[in-house]
């Protein structure tokens, strides 16, 4: 598993270098034809690592639930984030990698809820799964963010 947080990392160092490179207007903007912005796609990442991973192991998130609120699947940007909200995204796509990989190295996953995800229709079964699933969705935002930032950039 060190190998896949470790990828892990640098998918989170990757949108690190959009949330330092970008604009706030820039991370805002909904272009024609999207339904979400930048920073909603990074925060929406963090928040389905917390849900995949610890919700489902029935533990406690490392994020705030108005968080979870906000970006879950099923949301859309309400209203536009401030650079405070950047800047803590910011520490949260670290902070939660790494406490995830200590939890888990610490053998904290005990319990697991399987659960159906829809982008696939892949069942998970372990919290190891879950993991490799959040890795997997991260790729696919990461795709919606270079779309994204293709269609700011016009």
């Amino acid at each position: 598993m060190q190998f896949t947080f470790t990828v892990f990392e640098k998918s989170r160092a990757i949108y690190n270098s959009y949330l330092e490179t970008l604009s706030l207007e820039e991370l805002n903007t909904i272009p024609q034809g999207f339904n979400n912005n930048i920073i909603w796609n990074i925060s929406h990442i963090v928040v389905t690592q917390q849900i995949l991973m610890y919700k489902l192991s029935g533990l406690p998130v490392q994020i705030a639930p108005s968080l979870i609120d906000r970006y879950k699947k099923g949301t859309r940007p309400e209203q536009d984030v401030s650079q405070k909200e950047v800047d803590d995204m910011k520490a949260l796509l670290f902070e939660t990698i790494s406490q995830t990989q200590t939890d888990y190295n610490n053998k904290l996953f005990v319990n697991f809820q399987e659960y159906t995800v829809s982008t696939t229709g892949n069942t998970l079964q372990s919290v190891e799964d879950a993991i490799t699933f959040a890795l997997f969705h991260e790729g696919l935002h990461l795709g919606v963010v270079k779309g994204l930032l293709n269609a700011i950039k016009l």
